[in-house]
């Protein structure tokens, strides 16, 4: 079987048994802040184990996209190594939400394993919770009687609470689990050693390929565990691991999951796959690491200095570096594999064909960029090579974590190109800087999260802020969160109008209020599908009933900027193309700030288009159309647009502003008629990542007074230069002026700096016969100082020039050395700049015969020239 019989085959048997096919949630997670990415298939359905909302089917089977590069599930550093771990994964995985339990899901998963797929029943053995008396739990009995139905005893084995016991993180849903492993080594090789003894240690060939986890408990912040409301079935089982099972290989990577990868990536370096250990590394990161690469930037994230965005960049350029280093790609390489993946899986993940292009845009810009960064940090190393080699031949830890820190050089670049040099790198030092970083991330980071104190058990939360903007609302639970720097309470209720941050749109502020006093709501955000309203307090009688109000005016200006942002999206659409596509946006009271795929700047000319469109359909006053839990199928055919990288349910929310200019699919609040929004004005248009270009612009009174601004600038400037028209025509005057002065004063400066070195070759000293200059200057710029420098150069043979001068109140130092002084005395500019930045607290570096440095002591300048000279007659007399 290939492997798109493989997955299909999972789906069609669990259909079978009356489960709900569902697509795989985007690997980028919007609403949930303990989590960045899907790491596991049961991440889109917490709530349901939680108890927080019903789940609409109590059978549901799918495919999930899930990606382990931080956290407590981090596999990053093995991949490539090894044959089974990646960054990027598909989990099949089928659960039951309180509806089956552990009979039912080990039977399907032997039937399914030994039935359908005939793997053979020898070579498969299966792990049992063996109990933990420190938390209480017993041994699962019941999982070990239903295996014996199946399995002889002797392929039973029990498990610690380390492999059998499945917790998502530091808190949440949890149980004991019951894996399925599988031997596939040679006969010989389990003849030496029974399987048995390999389970759970870390064999390439005896590997776990399904899990079957019973969530029965939720465990709290102070790390006790509490039984759930109901029994839940959640399985993974690792698709590529089950290919190679399947297939009768011996790494993930033979199989046809990777194996178009890998063959591409091998024709492009004009290596072959299998003959060379270090380039077969390569190849595995550069096949696997694409895979997360492209599908995270399909979902929504682009790579960032920061969070989400931060990781998917560190993947791409650790990819780019295994290219750069082992397989000789000096240009970008990475972009061409997307197509291949994009083909590979248009069947079952359309999103990435339906963005190629636009994903590859960026990650070749991301690739363009790395490879300037590497080559800034190859020549960082050679700048600093003498100073290495003063320092016993090493490179420090701080300069090594400053490489991967600025330059983004893992630690075995660092002492890869370090051997080529003949150096080593101080590792312990580096891990000293690491640890220190760490430690300050995690301070300022670090969050105390209580457990919820529950006031009204399993009562669900009603959004009614449609409609209303007040209403009558009890408490369901709350929490403590404390920060560093905070602490906040998070509330629950069971009516609420307070919209929670979503979709860009921010969240509402307001009050709940009752008969003896009022809390403010500060924020409302969503984790998951709870709404919690933010508070620096808790009311007094939590079970009081309240009157929550959102702050209405504030709502108001939010509405008009969040329906300007379709009108806004649609004429984009009409000026520049179909391949606009919303790729973020932020809503708030004061401004809306709209990210779009679009590969060149836009125009003035088609920026005033867009924004005559929007003003247009403001003038028509087209009313809202909302359409509220339509199926999704149903909007597509109404031709509404959906956002890549949002999960949307089976019903979902349609607003429609006349249905020939504007249909999208959205959860945010919006005016009744586009009227409201009054006035609409761009503020800007830049640049956010390759391929994405961000507008800014206000509405209503916020564009007014924009407006108004920029007419009292305009008229400030037309008094300045005493004119009432033709401004620019003014300006221009005034420019060409300017620039005939600038000309004349240019002139007039070098003219002055051919006197100033005339001068200064007057005053060269004979030292061990060598003409030395140290002397204090005049000169306004730094450009000026160089060409001083190089003039002397000429000027005087067998020099040695040392300038100081203080530029924009900054001291700054030149050092020129002419040929024969470094090549026969051996001088070099860059040591003497060095240790005369000593005097101006500074430091600077460059080539041997020409180096500068700058400081911060301007009154230090006064001892250089008398320095140099010393330093230049101990070197001069060696």
């Amino acid at each position: 079987m290939n492997s798109a019989e493989i997955r299909q085959k999972f789906l069609d048997f669990f259909a079978s048994k009356e489960h709900q096919i569902v697509p795989s949630a985007p690997i980028v997670v919007k609403d949930d802040p303990t989590l960045m990415f899907t790491n596991a298939g049961m991440n889109q359905f917490k709530d349901y184990f939680l108890g927080n909302k019903p789940a609409p089917n109590k059978r549901v089977a799918d495919t999930q996209k899930c990606l382990r590069v931080s956290g407590k599930h981090n596999d990053l550093e093995e991949v490539g190594y090894d044959t089974y771990h990646h960054t990027m994964f598909e989990m099949l995985g089928n659960w039951s939400f309180g509806d089956y339990f552990k009979k039912e899901a080990l039977e399907w998963a032997w039937e399914l394993l030994t039935e359908v797929y005939q793997l053979p029943k020898d070579r498969l053995y299966v792990s049992v919770f063996e109990g933990d008396a420190k938390e209480n739990l017993e041994r699962d009995d019941e999982a070990f009687a239903i295996w014996k139905t199946m399995v002889s005893e002797d392929r039973i084995l029990f498990g610690s609470k380390k492999d059998n016991f499945w917790e998502m993180g530091d808190t949440g849903p949890c149980g004991p689990c019951s894996e399925i492993h599988i031997d596939l080594r040679s006969e010989e090789e389990i003849a030496q050693v029974p399987g048995r003894d390999l389970v759970n240690n870390d064999h390439p060939q005896v590997v776990e390929i399904w899990n079957n986890v019973f969530m029965e408990f939720n465990r709290l912040a102070d790390g006790s565990l509490v039984k759930l409301p109901a029994q839940h079935v959640d399985t993974g089982m690792g698709f590529e691991r089950l290919c190679m099972a399947i297939q009768g290989k011996r790494s993930n990577y033979d199989t046809d999951v990777f194996q178009p990868l890998i063959r591409f990536v091998a024709v492009e370096a004009d290596v072959n796959y299998g003959e060379n250990e270090k380039t077969d590394i390569a190849i595995r990161v550069i096949a696997d690491h694409i895979r997360a690469i492209a599908f995270a930037i399909a979902d929504g994230q682009l790579p960032s200095n920061n969070k989400a965005g931060y990781v998917i960049r560190r993947i791409l350029r650790r990819a780019v570096r295994y290219g750069f280093t082992f397989l000789n790609f000096k240009k970008p390489f990475l972009y061409k594999l997307a197509e291949v993946l994009a083909e590979q899986l248009a069947h079952v993940f359309p999103e990435l064909k339906a963005q190629l292009s636009f994903v590859q845009r960026v990650i070749e810009e991301e690739e363009n960029a790395f490879l300037r960064t590497l080559e800034n940090g190859l020549k960082r190393l050679d700048m600093l090579e003498d100073k290495f080699k003063e320092n016993n031949n090493t490179i420090d830890g701080k300069t090594a974590f400053e490489l991967y820190d600025t330059f983004g050089f893992p630690l075995d670049l660092t002492a890869l190109i370090a051997r080529e040099k003949g150096l080593k790198v101080d590792e312990a030092g580096f891990g000293v800087e690491m640890e220190q970083q760490k430690n300050r991330s995690r301070n300022a980071s670090a969050t105390e999260q209580s457990d919820w104190v529950i006031v009204q058990p399993d009562v669900p939360t009603e959004f009614i802020g449609y409609d209303y903007h007040a209403a009558e609302s009890h408490i369901v639970k709350y929490r403590q969160v404390k920060t560093k720097s905070k602490s906040e309470y998070q509330i629950v209720l069971d009516k609420t109008p307070f919209y929670a941050e979503s979709g860009g749109q921010v969240g509402d502020r307001g009050y709940l209020l009752s008969d003896t006093e009022q809390v403010e709501v500060l924020d409302t955000r969503k984790e998951n599908d709870l709404i919690l309203h933010i508070t620096s307090k808790l009311p007094q009688n939590v079970e009081a009933p309240f009157r929550s109000e959102i702050d209405a005016i504030r709502r108001n200006f939010i509405r008009k900027n969040h329906s300007a942002t379709h009108l806004l999206h649609a004429a984009l659409r009409k000026v520049l193309g179909d391949h606009v596509q919303q790729r973020g946006s932020l809503v708030n009271e004061k401004v809306l700030r709209f990210d779009f795929s679009h590969f060149t700047k836009v125009e003035d000319a088609e920026l005033r288009e867009v924004e005559a469109i929007v003003n247009e359909r403001i003038r028509e006053t087209i009313p809202l159309e909302e359409q509220r839990n339509i199926p999704i199928a149903d909007a597509r055919d109404m031709g509404a647009m959906a956002l890549f990288g949002e999960k949307y349910g089976d019903f979902v929310r349609v607003i429609s502003f006349g249905r020939e200019h504007s249909v999208e699919l959205c959860g945010g609040t919006h005016v009744y008629n586009t009227g409201e929004i009054g006035y609409f004005k761009i503020v800007s248009e830049s640049s956010v990542a390759a391929g994405v270009r961000r507008i800014e612009a206000v509405t209503a009174t916020a564009a007014e007074e924009f407006v108004q601004g920029q007419l009292d600038e305009l008229h400030a400037v037309r008094q300045v230069l005493s004119t009432q028209s033709n401004t620019a025509h003014a300006v221009e005057k005034l420019q060409e002026e300017n620039k005939a002065l600038q000309k004349q004063l240019e002139q007039f400066e070098l003219k002055q700096l051919t006197s100033l070195k005339d001068s200064l070759v007057q005053k060269a000293q004979q030292v061990e016969g060598v003409n030395v200059v140290a002397e204090r200057v005049e000169v306004s710029t730094a450009d000026y100082l160089k060409k001083l420098a190089f003039d002397m150069r000429q000027s005087l043979d067998n020099m040695a020039l040392v300038l100081a001068a203080e530029i924009d109140g900054k001291p700054q130092i030149a050092v020129m050395l002419s040929d024969e002084l470094v090549s026969d005395k051996r001088l070099n500019a860059s040591q003497l700049v060095r240790e005369l930045a000593k005097e101006i607290k500074g430091g600077g570096g460059g080539q041997p015969f020409y180096a500068t440095a700058g400081g911060k002591d301007v009154a230090g300048l006064q001892a250089v020239p008398a320095k140099a000279i010393e330093l230049l007659k101990t070197e001069l007399v060696k």
